[in-house]
C-alpha cells in the first residue's frame, strides 16, 4: 500500500512530500524513523502528467524525485520529519546531489497545507544557521503525485549490496539510525 492509500484509509495518518536527490536515498532514511508507516517513491512539481523514469530523468519534464511519507503524527511531527530532511541532503545544492545533477534531484519541500508551509519556512529558517551556503530548498505547494514504477519502490531494501547503496545510501541510513537512538 503506497502512502496516499494508507492516508486515505486513516485520518490520523498525514502526507509529506520531500524532494532531495535520488529518491531512494529519502525512501530508506524515512522508513528507519518510527512512526512512518510507509515511503513512496514518486515524481512532482512537473507538469507532463503520469511521467516515466526515463522521462523524469531527461530534465524536461519539470518533475523532481521526491518521497512521499505516511506518518502518524502521534508519533512523528511533521517538524521531526523536517529535521531529518535537512539532515540527509545538502540542501544549499542547486539542482544536485553529489554526482546526481539535474533539476529532478533539486531540493524541495512539497507542502500538503498552510500549517505544513509555515512549519516548512519555520525550519528552512532555523537550518539556514547550520550552513555557510544559502539553502535553496523550494518550499511548493503540492499539486500532483505520480507514484514511481514498481521497481524503484524499497529499492534499499532489496538492492542492499548494489554499489549505490552500498557507498551512497547505506551511510546516511547509517548515520540517521545513530541519530535516532540518541535521547
Amino acid at each position: 500500500m503506497n502512502a496516499t492509500e494508507v492516508s486515505s484509509t486513516n485520518p490520523q495518518v498525514e502526507l509529506a512530500t520531500f524532494g532531495g536527490g535520488c529518491f531512494w536515498c529519502l525512501e530508506a532514511v524515512f522508513e528507519q524513523v518510527p512512526g512512518v508507516l510507509s515511503v513512496t517513491n514518486g515524481y512532482a512539481g512537473g507538469a507532463k502528467p503520469n511521467p516515466t523514469y526515463k522521462e523524469v530523468c531527461s530534465g524536461l519534464t519539470g518533475h523532481a524525485e521526491v518521497v512521499q511519507v505516511a506518518f502518524d503524527p502521534a508519533k512523528v511531527s511533521y517538524e521531526r520529519l523536517l529535521d531529518i530532511f535537512w539532515e540527509v541532503h545538502d540542501p544549499t545544492s542547486l539542482n544536485r546531489q553529489g554526482n546526481d545533477v539535474g533539476t529532478q534531484y533539486r531540493s524541495v519541500i512539497f507542502y500538503h497545507t498552510e500549517q505544513q508551509r509555515r512549519a516548512a519556512e519555520r525550519s528552512k529558517a532555523a537550518a539556514q544557521r547550520r550552513f555557510t551556503r544559502p539553502i535553496v530548498t523550494e518550499i511548493v505547494p503540492l499539486t500532483r503525485f505520480y507514484p514511481a514504477e514498481g521497481y524503484h519502490q524499497g529499492y534499499y531494501r532489496n538492492h542492499p549490496e548494489a554499489p549505490y547503496c552500498r557507498l551512497v545510501i547505506r551511510p546516511k541510513v547509517e548515520h540517521i539510525q545513530k541519530r535516532l537512538n540518541q535521547p
